[in-house]
């Protein structure tokens, strides 16, 4: 109980001493979007490697030389925990945004935190709005700004097996000719989601797959392409779960 009390308060002195860094950032932001960019993706990675920290998160990560030395990509990756986001943003190397749902949107402070990193809220319940969503993030790649989806569409429980992918976020990768990167993450639900509302040590463990490139599927694995990614996110799930 005391890991959550230090990372949850953590957090919030974060969100509430940060404000006046978000004014500075939004003049930033004004004059220099790429300088913005860049300290926007430090300011964050230091609040989540404090979360980390304060949680007794122990991280591996393996294949981080299958990440495209330029260009953005579509990270795809299984979700099972809040914790995902932290850790997996430690581990990018150039500014990235997530999909978010809708109601992400509303929250004060961090919303504006993610719209800084160029997330994209996704409102599942509204065709027309969700489309919108899916077009911003082609726009967001065109430009450089990589995405990372969950397409499980919710927090997994399964411990075994990841819940079926859905494909509309795919198009993103489709629309903006860009590589997918499979991102598998073992075992980080142990820290916080297994056992709510105490926070535990935990050994995580992510791994990223080696790019996946559109024009080299065949025409059945582009028109399944979720179903193909999780394939190969799962075998990588596996084989990783016997080193926890």
């Amino acid at each position: 109980m005391i890991r959550f009390l230090f990372t949850s308060s953590f957090v919030i002195l974060f969100l509430i001493f940060s404000v006046p860094i978000l004014l500075i950032e939004w003049v930033v932001g004004k004059h220099n979007p790429d300088l913005k960019n860049k300290t926007t993706q430090a300011m964050v990675k230091w609040a989540f490697r404090g979360c980390s920290v304060l949680a007794g998160v122990s991280l591996d990560v393996i294949g981080m030389e299958n990440i495209p030395q330029e260009g953005a990509v579509l990270y795809v990756g299984n979700h099972s925990s809040y914790f995902d986001i932290v850790l997996t943003y430690l581990c990018f190397p150039r500014p990235t945004g997530y999909v978010a749902k809708v109601e992400m949107e509303k929250l004060p402070l961090l919303s504006v935190w993610m719209k800084n990193i160029h997330c994209l809220f996704l409102n599942r319940d509204n065709i027309k709005e969700g489309m919108k969503a899916i077009m911003k993030g082609i726009e967001e790649l065109k430009s450089g700004i990589s995405i990372c989806i969950f397409p499980e569409g919710t927090r997994n429980t399964n411990p075994d097996m990841i819940l079926p992918f859905r494909e509309g976020s795919f198009r993103m990768a489709e629309k903006a000719k860009c590589p997918i990167i499979p991102i598998c993450i073992n075992n980080s639900s142990a820290v916080w989601e297994a056992h709510l509302p105490t926070m535990k040590k935990a050994h995580v463990i992510i791994e990223f797959g080696k790019p996946i490139h559109l024009d080299g599927l065949s025409r059945e694995e582009r028109k399944f392409l979720g179903a193909h990614t999780r394939k190969t996110i799962q075998e990588m799930y596996d084989r990783n779960k016997k080193l926890i």
